[in-house]
């Protein structure tokens, strides 16, 4: 019929599209990394690259597939912009960041952040702080990488309507985008991972503003109808939690159980970005390809300041949605709120448009993950296989072995995102929370360790240190009542696969809150130091050691 060959050819013109794209990303990405004979080439890229190039690549990172569809998914839910206000906080950690942490790791010429702990404490407290970024980071994307499964999902119902989805579905396409992404990856090292996200940081940026164009202007009524739809509905970006009509204790407690207040921006926002950007190889790596202390800094502020548009303009994509639903209902809408928005790209998207913007969701996907990857990478070659596992690797059999350990980083990575595709299909949990809860367990560990090197002289011992740093982890657990979604182990033996939450802090008395995730990261950095400011140090830090003034 004349319908069938109309999306026939549209379908061509989409995925001819996808497929320039997945060419150009690949080409770039083998031919960046054509000189990579050391190391420090394939985790520095020799402190050559541009500072805007740097700029680019970092909001590329920060920007991953969980803003890209989870972020809409939280306007969505919550018609409103209080998500936004987070962003305050990462903009003064990011000056924070900048002049206490970067000219250090610049003077000690570290390709893993994590050496810096043994100039200053000793091999046991790197070795910790490094294994907690591993795990975590792996988790922290892996949960991400689900969002690659979502688009190719929704692209499978699309063409396919009679199939029933499963967990499978989401698993082949998890699988597609992790295999792309590693392996231009481990050939390229950092310089494809920057010069990549630099093209798909642009691609992100039109994607969002050609899709709140779009959206409104298929509003009937435009404005009109999207003030008489939100009317009545709580849209102000800055809130405080705090319910005056209750009683004291009731009211603090509620608003330390709601993650998007005002209190969370300053504080929990501030310490979570503090521990993302300034202790976390991801992203210092790619601040440390720049070619000085000052451009890298210029870089890392430069890009808080460009978080504020962008998840404004992703947040009004959820709620510009919201409001078309509402007057456009459509019977084949997802239950899951992380689908809504490819649901509109595939289904609602101009020809042609449409594969732009589904290339610039696999875009924002990639860009993170594949930095997640070098990472992960240079920071297990510096910190176990050189050290321990081959002390006499030859620069181009250390290359070799990073990568390698890319492309077994990738595997577990898939193995977190089938995970949490499981925990979402049971639950219906939107995913910004899941990805940066994981991050908040044990990020606040690795901040109160660094923060004890930079600002104290004669404090923290190399072995004190890694029990200050898994008492910090567990008290994020227990004090956060934190639950994750997981399996029941016990059914697990018998072979049945159940879903169940892991309750840390079930033992906790019913009025503690169960504190919101943006505290996490405060948690773990306060217990940390606190602990760990108590012990002397046997590594007294020389001038050099010293935090800059």
């Amino acid at each position: 019929s004349e319908d069938d060959r109309f999306m026939n050819a549209a379908l061509w013109v989409d995925g001819a599209v996808i497929l320039v794209y997945f060419v150009v990303i690949v080409g770039i990405g083998l031919y960046a990394g054509r000189n990579n004979s050391s190391l420090r080439e394939f985790a520095l890229g020799g402190h050559k690259i541009p500072w805007w190039a740097v700029l680019a690549s970092i909001i590329a990172a920060e920007t991953s597939a969980a803003t890209f569809l989870g972020t809409p998914a939280e306007g969505y839910k919550t018609r409103g912009f209080a998500y936004a206000q987070l962003a305050i906080g990462t903009i003064i950690a990011r000056v924070i960041i900048a002049w206490l942490f970067i000219a250090p790791y610049f003077r000690h010429q570290v390709q893993s952040i994590y050496e810096f702990l043994t100039v200053r404490f000793g091999p046991r407290t790197k070795d910790m702080a490094s294994g907690i970024f591993l795990v975590g980071r792996v988790l922290g994307i892996g949960v991400r990488l689900y969002l690659g499964g979502v688009i190719l999902v929704v692209i499978w119902r699309y063409l396919l309507p009679d199939q029933p989805v499963t967990l499978q579905t989401y698993f082949w396409g998890i699988v597609f985008v992790t295999v792309v992404t590693t392996f231009y990856t481990a050939i390229g090292g950092i310089k494809a991972v920057v010069w990549t996200d630099l093209i798909q940081a642009c691609l992100m940026l039109g994607a969002a503003a050609f899709a709140v164009c779009t959206i409104f202007f298929h509003i009937p009524g435009g404005f009109d109808t999207i003030s008489a739809k939100l009317a009545g509905q709580d849209s102000a970006m800055f809130q405080t939690g705090w319910d005056a009509a209750k009683p004291f204790g009731e009211a603090l407690r509620g608003m330390l159980e709601s993650p998007y207040t005002i209190l969370a921006a300053l504080i929990g926002s501030t310490f979570l970005t503090m521990a993302t950007h300034g202790t976390d190889q991801d992203m210092v790596q790619r601040m440390l390809t720049a070619e000085n202390t000052s451009k890298s800094r210029w870089s890392l502020i430069l890009s808080g300041f460009a978080d504020i548009p962008i998840v404004l303009a992703f947040l009004a994509v959820g709620i510009l949605l919201w409001v078309y639903y509402q007057v456009k209902p459509d019977p084949l809408l997802p239950a899951a709120d992380n689908e809504i928005f490819a649901h509109y790209i595939v289904h609602d998207m101009p020809i042609g448009i449409r594969g732009l913007i589904i290339a610039g969701v696999f875009a924002t996907m990639m860009g993170s993950t594949s930095a997640a990857l070098n990472a992960l990478a240079t920071a297990f070659i510096r910190d176990f296989y050189q050290p321990y596992i081959n002390p006499a690797a030859t620069d181009r059999r250390a290359v070799r072995a990073a990568r390698i350990a890319t492309a077994v980083f990738g595997l577990l990575m898939i193995g977190v995102a089938t995970a949490a595709a499981y925990a979402v299909l049971e639950t219906n949990i939107t995913i910004i929370p899941l990805a940066l809860g994981v991050l908040g367990y044990g990020y606040g560990a690795l901040l109160g360790v660094f923060l004890l090197g930079v600002l104290t002289e004669r404090r923290g011992h190399d072995i004190a240190n890694v029990i200050a740093m898994a008492t910090g982890i567990a008290s994020v657990l227990v004090l956060g009542k934190v639950k994750i979604p997981a399996i029941d182990l016990g059914a697990l033996l018998h072979l049945e696969l159940k879903p169940a939450d892991w309750n840390f802090g079930g033992f906790m008395p019913a009025w503690w809150p169960a504190i919101a995730w943006p505290y996490y990261v405060f948690i773990g950095c306060s217990v940390t130091f606190a602990i760990a400011v108590l012990f002397p140090s046997k590594k007294l830090a020389t001038e050099k050691d010293k935090a800059p003034s």
